[in-house]
């Protein structure tokens, strides 16, 4: 979903209301960005509060490659990583995931593993159908074991989009804060619900209700979705002591617009690249009773911010043994203070560009190559901008491209080289990276190695359901990332 995806954004057709009521009884964020342009890496950093290079969800097999995990990767969150769920247990709460949690599916990657106690969802995107040949359709999950699979249980109609997924997750999530509201347990819920990446889908009850298409049916659904758990909190009694965050993942796909894409409304670009629309999000607090209603904060934040807010909420100290890239929100949120931090973008292995304050350097450029350019895939459509969005990998590291992001949102007029402006905000810029680049200790990539024999063949609970499927053998190959 992407920044120019909600009407509190100024999407023209205003069909977020919930998440616009959500934004006007809580704290809108308006420079809130992901920690990669692209799905697996930025849930890796949202549940470590680490960039997805320290995580080593980023792949070295070719320099500057978005990579994420297909149901061929061999790789996934490693044991040496601390989640978020694990650490929150040590103040007693009990976590569940809902929907994609993308961060491998191999057993030792099993998010009941990594610090949650429940799980419903699905290790990988919904993705197929696939004839379960070549290609096994993508399980369901219930905690340990799955209970299904995409296309065959889970229905999915691609012609007309619809599927129930959206209702299906929402009701986990009622009946999960029921339960721990009931009990009297405190909880984490990570709701990752994937509606509006494509393929496409909403329930029946939302097809054809948006002026925006299936993509708005899609967004609609989710919408109302967020409404209901508002209202389940505030039902509930326990509004006042829940604090909720709503965000993406990544921007708008710009390359299944405009019928499967969303808007990343004036920014360049969108997802798989490092320009604003790739990486800017939407974002909403809600915490009612401690954060002022209406709130708007300038504050540079991130998805790796949500790590250590948590564990400031709780009262637990971020891991010291590490580097970790978030910083604790709290006092914006509640006091409005502004935290003076840099924003980095990577890509892969590649730290592309830097924002500190309102100006943001880029020390590659690339949006992707001639080849898949050629074939039609595009993820700036309609935006070209001359030396800016190019089609080869560009090195500026000598003289960065440098925007003014307050005069200049759409990253279409650099500064001159020449200027003082330039000058002066590029020597203040270069510190920070050099610093930053100086503290860098690259995590053991992930992403590098892909093996057709650890696709989802035979996952746990396969035996029972009748749904093992044979896996061919193992032949492991470096995994080829365009992008």
């Amino acid at each position: 979903m992407g920044w120019g995806d909600l009407g509190v954004f100024g999407e023209p057709s205003k069909e977020t209301p919930n998440l616009d009521q959500m934004a006007s009884e809580g704290m809108l964020f308006l420079d809130f960005y992901t920690a990669s342009p692209l799905c697996s890496p930025s849930r890796a950093a949202l549940l470590t509060g680490r960039l997805p290079v320290r995580n080593g969800f980023y792949t070295t097999n070719a320099h500057a490659r978005n990579a994420y995990t297909p149901q061929d990767i061999v790789g996934g969150i490693p044991d040496s990583e601390l989640l978020l769920p694990e650490l929150l247990k040590k103040a007693g709460y009990t976590n569940k995931i809902i929907g994609k949690w993308h961060l491998g599916h191999r057993p030792q990657f099993h998010p009941l593993k990594h610090g949650f106690d429940e799980w419903f969802g699905s290790p990988n995107c919904h993705f197929g159908p696939y004839d379960n040949r070549a290609l096994p359709n993508i399980p369901v999950y219930r905690d340990w074991e799955m209970i299904g699979r995409y296309y065959e249980d889970f229905k999915i109609d691609l012609k007309t989009g619809e599927a129930n997924l959206t209702q299906i997750y929402l009701q986990e999530a009622l009946d999960f804060i029921s339960r721990q509201q009931a009990s009297q347990q405190p909880f984490f819920l990570y709701w990752a619900i994937d509606a509006t990446h494509a393929p496409v889908y909403a329930s029946k009850h939302f097809l054809g209700t948006s002026q925006r298409g299936l993509y708005g049916d899609a967004v609609r659904e989710i919408d109302d979705s967020i409404g209901k758990i508002l209202k389940h909190l505030q039902k509930l009694g326990i509004s006042e002591n829940t604090f909720v965050f709503f965000t993406s993942d990544n921007g708008a796909a710009l390359i299944s617009a405009p019928k499967q894409g969303g808007s990343n409304g004036r920014f360049l670009c969108g997802k798989q690249t490092t320009f604003e629309g790739g990486m800017r999000e939407p974002a909403i607090a809600w915490w009612p009773g401690h954060i002022p209603a209406g709130g708007v904060s300038r504050q540079l934040g991130s998805v790796m911010d949500l790590f250590t807010t948590s564990l400031s909420l709780v009262g637990l100290q971020p891991p010291s043994d590490r580097q970790i890239d978030g910083i604790d929100l709290l006092p914006a949120i509640l006091q409005g203070k502004l935290i003076d931090r840099p924003i980095f973008y990577y890509r892969g292995n590649e730290m592309m560009a830097v924002r500190v304050g309102l100006y943001k350097a880029h020390y590659w450029t690339w949006s992707n190559s001639w080849e898949e350019y050629s074939k039609g895939i595009d993820f700036c459509p309609g935006q070209n901008v001359s030396g800016v969005t190019t089609h080869m990998q560009e090195e500026h590291t000598t003289l960065p491209l440098l925007f003014h992001l307050g005069r200049d949102p759409g990253e279409k007029y650099p500064l001159s080289f020449a200027s003082d402006e330039y000058q002066g905000v590029m020597k203040r810029i270069s510190a920070v990276v050099q610093q930053h680049k100086e503290t860098m200790v690259p995590g053991v990539p992930q992403l590098n190695v892909c093996d057709k024999a650890v696709m989802n063949w035979s996952p746990p609970g396969c035996e029972k359901l009748g749904k093992c499927l044979k896996p061919p053998k193992s032949d492991p190959k470096k995994c080829f990332w365009p992008h």
